[in-house]
C-alpha cells in the first residue's frame, strides 16, 4: 500500500480505537472485587458539567 494511503488508515485506527476506549470508561460500573478493592464508575452527569463549562460539549 502506498504511504499516502497508509495516513488516513492510520488515522482511522487511532480514532476507532480511541473511540472504543472511552465508550468502555463511560459504559463501566461500580465495582467491588477482591479484598474490597472499588473501581468506581465515571461520573456522566459531572463530566457533562465539566465539557459544558469548558465549552467543549459541541466538539463531541
Amino acid at each position: 500500500m502506498p504511504n499516502d494511503k497508509l495516513d488516513p488508515l492510520y488515522e482511522a485506527t487511532i480514532n476507532a480505537t480511541e473511540e472504543a476506549i472511552i465508550n468502555a470508561m463511560f459504559a463501566a460500573k461500580t465495582m467491588v472485587g477482591r479484598n474490597g478493592n472499588t473501581s468506581y464508575a465515571i461520573p456522566k452527569d459531572r463530566v457533562r458539567e465539566i465539557l459544558k463549562k469548558y465549552n467543549l460539549l459541541s466538539r463531541i
